[in-house]
């Protein structure tokens, strides 16, 4: 006799069917049925997390290669952890399910009616529903077997549409009631333009380009959460002009491209890319959303760019609604233009720093000129919310799509559990390299534990300066140029960063010199089977070279 069909089943089969091949998860009673009776048989691989804010950071760092990822957690206590998580997937448009199981309808009756309480209630059935309808694209509750088909696929649909997570509430008495089977495949909306103003908007825009003696584009981080990455590079090549992108959109075009001119954030950009910047007489900003973070000290001249984001077009005082960006540049595409003046500043070819003697003691700056000597054609690499992102930005990404940021939420710490995910999305060629601050590892430091657990290998710099840099920076950079201390609530607590790989059983170095990081790096690299923290020791007011704009 056929096993009847139900809900549980009707979750699993349509995450598998939009490509989620991993499920970030921590054991709750609430859910234990449904990951043990249907996801555990299933093709998606369960990844034993060991807490909701690393299985959130690891869902979202997966998604951002494979565009979808999930987790798993049990109600209120479980999910109310991952807030944080959600809340960086929600503003910078990264498509997460989270599933969060729930008490039974008798239980929360029981609750209501007499304040009889399950454990993980707070207030009924509405409590964690509420908190996430605010951070989710789509909050749904399942309680109800013939609804949960429409359910969740709104859920879903909503998700890899918007491109930001979605929250599914999934009943405990739900996962073994019956259901019809999923329907078709579910594909995303599509985009949708007001005709009248898309057809103003690429004419306003094809004029400027046609006139303009050195155009620019700055190629945002829409460009990758809708998939728009040939269009986008068609384009570029077409007009025959420079592009730039921005820290968060870093990567997500070949670096390698001849018309790529490097990553435009503020004044922390490379010379080349500000002066760049200043020449140009009109910058098409695709998909480009603009923070503090993206400029960075920087005067936009909205005079001169025009910015195509948020299904808007923006230049100047000119505003046109409901234009989507994929419609735009189609559109541009079509009008094949030959713009009168062809001629563009030079890009300076890379310039390549020259690496200290070993037997010096590592600067930031330092750091950062001999990392290149270890990356390879098959490096991913990645920056947590610290000093790190300054030197981050201008490494050269190898591998398209290959450098991840969280750089408009910026949550400290998420990167080094975020490499949990990315190790799992990645092809089995690429290695994974990232960057952290001291503080921030403190924060999600047992994703050790479970890289170590499932054999992943990522190598974590934790670049070990005492204090929260970043925040130092951004509150009273003086500091770092003058004699004045650090604020006490930037000063750590210090911990031997290398000797958690006795910890968690994996490798840990300590290094202070450029030495010690050369034989760090080469064992660090033979090692495929388990992670690598590197941490690298450096001085307290020492920085990177692009952040010394502020310290004056």
């Amino acid at each position: 006799m056929d096993r009847p069909y139900t809900v549980g089943q009707y979750l699993v089969d349509r995450l598998s069917q939009l490509g989620l091949g991993h499920l970030f998860s921590i054991a709750g009673d609430y859910t234990i049925s449904w990951v043990n009776r249907y996801v555990t048989p299933s093709e998606i691989e369960i990844v034993e997390e060991v807490n909701e804010l690393n299985a959130g950071y690891a869902a979202d760092g997966y998604a951002r290669l494979k565009g979808i990822g999930a987790l798993c957690v049990t109600y209120s206590a479980g999910a109310l952890c991952a807030v944080n998580a959600i809340a960086g997937a929600y503003v910078e448009k990264v498509p997460l399910v989270l599933i969060n199981g729930t008490p039974d309808i008798k239980k929360t009756i029981a609750f209501q009616q007499t304040g009889f309480s399950a454990h993980h209630f707070i207030s009924g059935s509405e409590t964690d529903l509420q908190a996430f309808e605010h951070l989710t694209a789509a909050a749904v509750r399942v309680d109800n077997p013939d609804l949960a088909p429409v359910l969740i696929d709104y859920a879903l649909l909503q998700c890899i549409t918007e491109r930001q997570p979605v929250y599914i509430e999934l009943l405990q008495d739900m996962v073994d009631l019956t259901c019809e089977p999923p329907r078709g495949t579910l594909k995303p909306a599509r985009a949708m333009s007001d005709p009248a103003s898309l057809e103003q908007s690429i004419a306003k825009i094809a004029e400027r380009l046609r006139e303009a003696s050195n155009p620019l584009i700055w190629v945002g981080v829409e460009v990758d959460r809708f998939g728009l990455h040939e269009q986008a590079l068609n384009l570029i090549r077409q007009l025959n002009v420079p592009f730039v992108t921005e820290l968060l959109s870093k990567a997500i075009l070949p670096e390698e491209d001849a018309l790529f001119a490097g990553v435009f954030d503020g004044q922390a950009s490379s010379p080349a890319v500000k002066e760049l910047a200043k020449a140009s007489d009109f910058v098409l900003a695709l998909g480009v959303w603009l923070t503090d973070i993206n400029t960075l000290g920087w005067d936009i001249d909205f005079d001169k760019t025009a910015f195509v984001s948020l299904d808007a077009v923006k230049y100047g005082t000119y505003f046109s609604p409901q234009v989507a960006l994929e419609h735009l540049m189609d559109g541009l595409l079509e009008q094949r233009i030959a713009r009168r003046s062809p001629a563009r500043p030079q890009i300076p070819a890379d310039a390549v720093a020259a690496v200290p003697a070993a037997y010096e003691e590592i600067t930031y700056q330092g750091f950062y000129d001999a990392i290149p000597q270890y990356i390879d054609e098959n490096t991913i690499l990645g920056s947590d919310s610290s000093l790190n992102y300054f030197g981050s930005l201008l490494l050269k990404a190898p591998v398209v799509r290959g450098f991840v940021a969280q750089s408009s939420y910026s949550a400290i710490g998420y990167i080094a559990a975020a490499a949990t995910g990315i190790c799992l999305a990645r092809d089995n060629n690429q290695r994974v390299m990232v960057f952290s601050g001291d503080g921030g590892f403190q924060m999600t430091a047992q994703c050790l534990s479970t890289q170590t657990r499932f054999g992943l290998n990522p190598i974590i710099f934790v670049l070990n300066n005492g204090v929260y840099g970043v925040e130092q920076w951004l509150a009273d950079a003086s500091v770092f140029s003058t004699d004045k201390p650090f604020y006490k609530s930037c000063v750590l607590h210090p911990w031997n960063y290398s000797k958690l790989a006795d910890v968690f059983g994996c490798q840990g170095f300590k290094v202070s010199t450029y030495g010690e990081l050369d034989l760090a790096m080469k064992d660090a690299l033979a090692n495929d089977n388990s992670p690598a923290v590197i941490e690298v020791v450096v001085a307290g007011k020492s920085i990177p070279s692009n952040a010394a704009w502020k310290t004056n």
